[in-house]
């Protein structure tokens, strides 16, 4: 993988994307890069990074599960982070001073990793927001009301992690008057109706999950792109 941005050269206020250890698609990962340029990798990640051929800003994490060469190679930018109550993706989230982060590698491979990584997307609901991307889904935190431009029939699911409720509208299944939990009642596979679908939700965080390739749509939705990220790139 080849780019003529220097990703490890922008500003800590630049759009990051954030390199988990899982497996990364060089696809996914330009995509990832294209809106949010400034390339960070949380400890495993690293070695993603290296073999892609790029350079990271910093690699931040315990460093349990980073290489020797990626460690040779990034001497200059490792900053570990040596306790062990959070998640390197929850250690890399603290230290962004970004106003959003895409990261990549955290879905699929090890399911422990990516529960761990939406409970902390749910306690961070009110920081910057911070998007999930892997080659089938892109995921984030609802927003209290937001407007989703999607194509119709586009799949749109809704996770609770907690006790929630909402209204919708655009969506083949209202979810008007619905209970939402983690162990009742959930709103996957849902599908959008109208191009301009409307939610509104209470209580407890929910995810929401769209196909990789809605991944502007939730970015427009968040208020984020294309205006914003193309303005932290700079």
């Amino acid at each position: 993988m080849t780019s003529s941005i220097d990703h490890h050269s922008l500003p800590e206020t630049a759009a990051e994307t954030l390199v988990g250890g899982a497996p990364v698609s060089t696809d996914i990962l330009a995509i990832a890069l294209t809106r949010a340029p400034r390339l960070v990798a949380a400890d495993g990640g690293a070695d993603t990074v290296l073999a892609a051929g790029l350079r990271p800003a910093r690699v931040i994490g315990d460093m349990d599960s980073v290489s020797q060469a990626a460690r040779a190679a990034f001497c200059d930018v490792l900053a570990p982070v040596t306790e062990q109550d959070s998640t390197d993706f929850d250690k890399a989230l603290r230290q962004s001073q970004a106003p959003f982060v895409i990261g990549v590698g955290f879905i699929g491979a090890r399911v422990d990793h990516f529960l761990a990584c939406l409970t902390t997307l749910a306690r961070r609901r009110e920081a910057a927001p911070c998007l999930l991307l892997g080659d089938e889904d892109c995921l984030c935190i609802l927003p209290a009301e937001v407007r989703l431009k999607v194509p119709i029939g586009t799949r749109v699911s809704l996770w609770p992690l907690g006790p929630a409720t909402g209204q919708s509208r655009g969506l083949e299944w209202s979810i008007d008057r619905i209970e939402f939990s983690p162990g009742g009642r959930v709103g996957t596979s849902n599908r959008s109706t109208l191009p301009d679908v409307w939610i509104a939700t209470q209580g407890a965080p929910m995810a929401l999950i769209l196909p990789a390739s809605q991944l502007d749509a939730m970015l427009e939705m968040l208020k984020i792109w294309p205006r914003d990220a193309g303005a932290s790139a700079l």
